[in-house]
């Protein structure tokens, strides 16, 4: 197997520092939430990221199993990712809820679009046996 895409970001300072990617297209100031004990400052933080890139990942996920399966996906299809982060022994794990909501679809199958998107989604691959990653619809 060979890469398709290869990116590269570096962080500096970890959770109130910057991370930025090798071409410069991101580049953001990091701060940590007052909930894990920071000053709440203006930044992102790297649960947001991973919940940016997840929606994004899995949504075109789902237009490529949508495609393949001949379904018409309305455009103002979306996918909400919630992450959260949670004490594992003496570490730390992930924990994702993937929220989707699909006008024109009806439930059951908008189920099977999330469940077939999840076995094509490369985040859904990387997470898989590691991470609790529940998929919910919308009401």
């Amino acid at each position: 197997m060979s890469n398709l895409y290869t990116t590269e970001a570096t962080a500096t300072g970890g959770r109130q520092g910057t991370t930025a990617s090798a071409d410069g297209r991101l580049n953001v100031t990091l701060s940590t939430p007052q909930e894990l004990g920071g000053d709440g400052g203006p930044g992102t933080n790297p649960e947001q990221l991973f919940a940016a890139g997840y929606a994004a990942c899995f949504q075109s996920a789902l237009g490529v199993v949508a495609r393949r399966q001949k379904i018409d996906l309305d455009p103002a299809a979306t996918i909400t990712a919630r992450v959260g982060l949670l004490r594992q022994g003496l570490g730390f794990g992930l924990d994702v809820e993937l929220e989707g909501r699909f006008p024109g679809l009806s439930r059951d199958e908008a189920q099977a679009l999330m469940a077939a998107a999840h076995e094509v989604c490369p985040y859904s691959a990387a997470t898989r046996g590691n991470v609790d990653v529940r998929l919910i619809l919308a009401e």
